[in-house]
């Protein structure tokens, strides 16, 4: 039950009446008129632009115009004012009984309430995809958590959602990689070894060494690189991504599908050729010059003919190439061999969940996008920014085992995965995080994760007080649904929960079509705060206790209550990935 949506209805029912009276001219646009929370819950319930985003078009004062509207609006006895603010918000206040019909519904739907059919196809959402060639990093965790958490959201909006990671199992990397794993190994039997610059040091890649030399004995060193190199890059691959799905276990986050870059380009050129193909007959490959980049050159650039996507008529700044000089493919033509692999596959909004040093990827990638659908997918580029990774506001040193950075699932194990997803969302994906060990495990107000768990916690502590206060009572859902008197609930502070948890169907479903999961770790910080403000006022003032063994009714509806909350708030903790503890230890 989304009562905004609800609400929606009514103003464009409304303004249709206004409409056959003469009072409004047919044919309005009205995508733009939209009910929301006011900014001031003191002025109401919902506020609607109804008349000022139409009285331009109207050619009418919007202020009259509100007027007009708030008057057609008083005849809905669910509407007990509404009242025109400023240059033409109508503000409106509800009666309480609607209000007690959202906490019905939320008791009778459970964990699905808010849960709704977004319009819409199947989307596609790339996320983690690091390199295999090590461990995951800090950073790599903020892109995988965004991302899963975007997938749940997604998914309890109603849309399809396929969750992909893409390995970059071709190019250079992994021939490092190889040559890296080759040393260890050596190492491995027993040769002492001096690792050169360009390789990787990590103490990581000493297992994958040792497996090597157990598997194929001393075979590869009679071998000279050309054979030993492929057998040793796909085992180093295979390595590195199970330990990265070990690493992505540990921390909640799961993937439907796996996709290799190795396997676009096939014999004769694979999907990336094919791509070519299609973009030739639709015109849009051509050979020609590339003006020099702005600032200073780079090293590789040259100055050549050179076979080019007309990425610019779809938005890009300039066209890109899809050819290197040696006559291989650039990686932007086998990005974009993926991403038409992707939309081929059923999928017609994509999402890429990528780190924020791929800001100059966005334009390019969109144009190739709209150009291989014929602009029918849509690509969406979120970029995660860095986490700083203190330890009471001092900077965390770098792991023994990566040697160049912390691990991801050094973190899982100091502070475990909760804290994690919680804090990694608790930030828009665009801002650089602080992520302080020693704060995210603290048990105070200043915790978000604590606090928001405890909220939920205290869902099953005042149900056991119930039951043991008034024996013998059936306090379920279906109970409470079935006798809570729900117009006792009057206090400001109940009013103030019923408000939230109406909210959260909208959240949900704004929260999604934006792609912003932190909207929703927001809503579950205030919510929570919302039911911990009147518990504590509930120990100052005796009348306000959620069980009071003298006053059965208020006991039942305030459970009724606390019960709806709970599960808005498990609801919002599973989209978030997040556990939603029956106690706190």
């Amino acid at each position: 039950m989304n009562i905004f949506a609800l609400f929606e209805t009514r103003v464009r029912e409304a303004l249709e009446s206004l409409t056959r009276s003469g009072r409004l001219p047919e044919g309005l646009d009205l995508s733009r008129v939209v009910v929301e929370p006011p900014r001031d819950a003191s002025h109401g319930d919902l506020a609607t632009n109804a008349a000022l985003v139409l009285a331009k078009e109207a050619k009418q004062n919007p202020k009259a115009l509100g007027e007009a509207l708030a008057e057609e609006l008083r005849t809905d006895p669910r509407i007990v004012e509404a009242s025109v603010a400023g240059p033409g918000f109508i503000n409106l206040r509800l009666a309480p009984k609607v209000f007690q019909d959202v906490i019905r519904v939320a008791l009778s739907e459970g964990e699905n309430f808010g849960r709704g059919q977004m319009p819409g196809g199947p989307v596609n959402i790339e996320y983690v995809s690091a390199n295999p060639t090590g461990p995951m990093h800090v950073g790599h965790g903020r892109g995988a958590v965004f991302g899963d958490a975007l997938a749940n959201l997604l998914a309890a909006a109603g849309r399809p959602v396929t969750r992909e990671y893409y390995i970059n199992d071709a190019g250079a990397q992994v021939d490092v990689l190889a040559r890296s794993a080759y040393l260890r190994y050596r190492e491995a039997l027993g040769e002492t070894i001096t690792i050169p610059e360009g390789l990787y040091p990590g103490d990581y890649l000493k297992p994958v060494g040792m497996r090597l030399a157990e598997t194929h004995g001393r075979a590869l060193l009679d071998q000279p690189e050309h054979e030993w190199l492929p057998q040793v890059r796909r085992f180093a691959i295979d390595a590195m991504m199970a330990m990265i799905r070990e690493d992505l276990a540990a921390i909640g986050i799961r993937h439907d599908v796996f996709f290799s870059e190795a396997t676009l380009q096939g014999e004769n050129g694979g999907k990336v050729a094919e791509l070519l193909d299609a973009l030739r007959q639709k015109g849009l490959v051509y050979e020609g010059r590339l003006p020099p980049p702005k600032g200073q050159l780079p090293d590789d650039w040259e100055d050549r003919e050179q076979t080019l996507f007309r990425s610019s008529q779809f938005g890009d700044d300039v066209d890109r190439a899809l050819l290197k000089s040696d006559g291989s493919f650039t990686y932007f033509a086998s990005d974009i061999a993926y991403h038409r692999d992707k939309w081929l596959r059923g999928a017609n909004e994509l999402i890429d969940v990528l780190g924020a040093d791929h800001g100059g990827y966005v334009k390019r990638m969109q144009a190739a996008v709209k150009a291989v659908s014929d602009g029918q997918a849509r690509l969406d580029v979120k970029l995660c920014q860095l986490v700083r990774l203190l330890r009471a506001g001092e900077p965390v040193k770098m792991s023994k085992r990566a040697g160049e950075f912390v691990t991801l699932r050094d973190v899982i194990d100091e502070v475990g995965r909760d804290a994690i997803r919680f804090m990694m969302l608790y930030r828009k994906n665009d801002a650089t995080l602080d992520f302080d060990l020693a704060k995210v495990v603290e048990q105070s107000k200043d915790n978000p994760v604590f606090y928001v768990q405890y909220g939920h916690a205290r869902r099953f502590s005042v149900l056991r007080q119930a039951r043991e206060a008034l024996p013998g009572e059936d306090f379920s859902p279906a109970a409470l649904l079935a006798d809570a008197d729900l117009s006792v609930l009057t206090d400001p502070g109940e009013i103030e929960m019923m408000r939230l948890i109406a909210q959260y169907p909208r959240v949900l479903e704004s929260a999604a079509a934006a792609h912003e999961p932190h909207r929703i770790a927001f809503y579950l910080y205030e919510t929570a705060s919302s039911l911990h403000s009147f518990w504590n006022k509930g120990k100052d003032l005796p009348q306000l206790r959620i069980v009071n063994p003298t006053d059965r009714n208020s006991t039942r509806a305030r459970l009724a209550l606390v019960e709806a909350l709970g599960g808005v708030l498990a609801s919002g903790l599973a989209v978030l990935g997040v556990s939603a503890p029956n106690e706190m230890r």
